[in-house]
């Protein structure tokens, strides 16, 4: 069973070390959508690549991160620096950047996004076991909401400013890139001054948190929350197949950024209210609404044409994702214990990015072979999957 969540005090509030790490990826958020609302037009359009491609790219990319938290989490909790991990993944993200409006080919922006997700892997679980260090007790739903909105909120500022320069600069994507090299730095700088560890992270430290005895620790709900997330993850593809889909719907090239805008809109502005409902409400629920409106964004953006289909589809996908990625964080930092939480984020990472590998491959060959019909229908069946499962993880491991 689920161990009760504490109330907070009602004097907590949330520290400044949670709302630093929300601006500082809030920054680098706005440097990486400002490259990635175009990068898959530039791929398809400038270098020649298939969707295909894409999809097995941005695939590959997101389990490198994910295979790279599992080792910077272990070793968070075995150094108890979490916030050294984290700037360095912060700095190589940074350095990744300049790279992409100087790419003459497709090998150089597969390295580039190689460099950046792997500082994403190495700065990820740290992260999340240090807001999970840092958060008041009975606050860990508002802490995750909290810094899952700011980061969304620069994941839509990303595409507005992508937006305003290609009006500027004529549709000149590589521009667009150079300047976003400027926020990575930032925000950079920003954790290195502005965070500091939680200062009881390196007591009672495992010795080796990746060993058998170790990760046996882990208790059955945890692994629960795992499985079914993995599950809804292989629903979730890349949004770089929304950005596609409004090319497919004729959506002018200097306006496509404005998905990502409406997504993360949506996203950003329910991820707080959300994370503050779940400390309150029962979890479950919530989840469960979130998974259900994924399988009607699948079905809309597959059934619905024109710009109105699109954008409700985009609108209903962004609402999904803040329901659920910062509840399924605090869901981990619920079961795992403290002295394992680097670990538990890293596994529970792992495991979600093999999911999205096989989530944008699938959706990549689904789009070349039968159209993007296909794509969004089994988006929805994996989402309904995902939801079934949910009802027997609230059975065995009583959300809360």
């Amino acid at each position: 069973m689920m161990p009760p969540r504490p109330n907070a005090p009602a004097s907590a509030r949330l520290p400044p070390g949670i709302w630093a790490l929300g601006f500082v990826s809030m920054l680098m958020d706005i440097s990486s959508e400002m490259i990635h609302a175009l990068l898959p037009l530039y791929m398809v359009g400038a270098l020649g690549a298939s969707t295909l491609a894409v999809g097995l790219i941005e695939g590959i990319a997101e389990a490198t991160a994910s295979i790279t938290k599992v080792f910077s989490g272990a070793l968070s909790d075995k150094l108890g620096k979490r916030k050294l991990l984290a700037a360095i993944g912060y700095g190589l993200a940074a350095c990744s950047k300049p790279v992409f409006p100087l790419a003459g080919s497709i090998g150089w922006v597969v390295a580039a996004r190689f460099v950046d997700r792997i500082g994403k892997g190495i700065r990820g679980a740290p992260r999340d076991a240090l807001i999970a260090d840092l958060a008041p007790p009975g606050l860990r739903g508002a802490a995750f909401g909290l810094r899952q909105s700011l980061d969304t909120a620069g994941a839509f500022m990303g595409p507005l400013i992508a937006i305003g320069l290609m009006a500027l600069f004529d549709d000149d994507i590589r521009r667009v890139f150079g300047w976003a090299v400027l926020p990575a730095v930032a925000a950079f700088a920003l954790i290195v001054f502005a965070v500091h560890d939680a200062p009881h992270v390196a007591a009672d430290a495992p010795r080796a948190p990746l060993s058998r005895a170790e990760l046996a620790k882990l208790p059955a709900a945890y692994w629960w929350v795992v499985g079914v997330s993995a599950v809804f993850t292989v629903a979730r593809f890349s949004e770089a197949f929304l950005v596609l889909r409004a090319q497919e719907l004729g959506v002018a090239l200097m306006l496509i950024p404005a998905v990502l805008v409406l997504m993360n809109v949506v996203y950003s502005a329910t991820s707080y209210p959300v994370g503050l409902l779940a400390d309150r409400v029962h979890r479950g629920t919530l989840l469960a609404l979130g998974f259900a409106l994924l399988v009607a964004a699948d079905l809309v953006l597959a059934l619905v044409d024109g710009l109105v289909g699109l954008a409700l589809g985009v609108a209903l996908w962004g609402l999904h994702m803040g329901m659920t990625q910062g509840l399924l964080a605090a869901l981990v930092a619920d079961v795992a214990p403290a002295t394992l939480r680097g670990t538990a984020f890293g596994v529970f990472n792992l495991v979600g990015g093999v999911a999205l590998l096989v989530a944008s491959v699938l959706a990549g060959g689904l789009w070349d072979a039968f159209g993007s019909q296909a794509t969004f229908f089994c988006g929805a069946a994996f989402a309904a999957l995902a939801l079934a499962g949910l009802a027997v993880l609230r059975h065995r491991v009583a959300l809360r």
